[in-house]
């Protein structure tokens, strides 16, 4: 039996789960143009988190499985401890005529497939900034790699790290390569795109999933440092926010290593090289190594 095709002029999108992370996804797809708000949909009964999703035009029903039913491509945006009762509760619905989508962290592909009784699935790895504009999303796809990186930024855009990874599947279950385009298409419209492994997920979420909950703390203890320094919190932050993408910029654009550049930024017996000092004998570099280590082991256990 031959996979339907997804019709690309006229699919609908739905979200099971409307926490932060659904909304980052559905708003960046909103204020890219790829999709109508009025062709994505989600559903909650809390006042506070339908409001949100209304307020950018989307749909929002009260039970789950009226999003399925609305729904061509279903994206589980739930905690990883509760996808598995998520997608066994829906099942009935989950037809193959759907493409089925999970950004639950450390949840294989196999076990996804086998609750959802249907091989059609592509795993996902989002982070949960607000706004979106740069991403780094990995695919693996019937055998096939593909993808690029560029991180050209600027200051009015933002980063939703994202990791998409699909599987071979078996004739007549599986997910095509269409599918695989179509998933590519719709996050690359939020960010960039980057080829990697299934085997790798649990180390990139460690770094790329989390990572930017580690920038938020640099960019937050910068702040503070300059407020004991003498500067007023509002001038602190925004300088501290602008170092911090000004200085991922460079990485980006000039092909530099990070050494090569810190180096250049630090003068003999200068203010910075005083700074790096104190970093070094605080042990900075193995706290974010030990993070992102941390995260990634986490990562694995939820897979167990």
């Amino acid at each position: 039996m031959t996979t339907a095709p997804i019709q690309l002029d006229t699919y609908k999108l739905g979200f099971i789960g409307a926490g932060k992370m659904a909304e980052s996804i559905a708003r960046g797809i909103v204020q890219s143009g790829v999709l109508h708000p009025s062709r994505i949909s989600t559903a909650h009964s809390n006042p506070v988190r339908r409001s949100a999703f209304e307020s950018f035009g989307v749909k929002v029903f009260s039970q789950n499985q009226q999003v399925v039913e609305d729904s061509d491509v279903v994206i589980f945006s739930v905690k990883p401890q509760v996808v598995k009762d998520v997608v066994l509760q829906l099942q009935p619905l989950l037809s193959k005529k759907k493409l089925l989508v999970s950004v639950a962290a450390g949840v294989k592909l196999k076990d996804l497939q086998t609750w959802a009784g249907s091989e059609r699935f592509i795993r996902v790895m989002p982070n949960t900034p607000a706004a979106v504009g740069e991403a780094a999303t990995g695919i693996v796809f019937h055998n096939m790699q593909f993808g690029f990186w560029d991180c050209n930024m600027t200051s009015k855009q933002y980063y939703l790290n994202v990791l998409v990874f699909g599987l071979v599947m078996s004739l007549g279950g599986a997910a095509t390569e269409a599918d695989g385009e179509l998933i590519s298409k719709l996050f690359g419209s939020v960010g960039k795109i980057w080829k990697a492994d299934e085997k790798l997920f649990d180390a990139i979420t460690g770094l790329s999933g989390s990572g930017p909950a580690y920038i938020y703390i640099a960019i937050e203890a910068l702040a503070d440092g300059g407020v004991a320094a003498g500067l007023p919190r509002e001038l602190a932050l925004g300088l501290a926010s602008q170092t911090v993408l000004g200085a991922a910029s460079m990485v980006c654009q000039s092909g530099k290593h990070p050494g090569q550049l810190k180096d250049e930024v630090a003068s003999p017996g200068g203010t910075t090289i005083a700074g790096i000092h104190e970093l070094e004998k605080d042990g900075f570099r193995g706290l974010l190594m030990n993070a992102v280590v941390a995260a990634a082991k986490r990562s694995r256990e939820f897979s167990k």
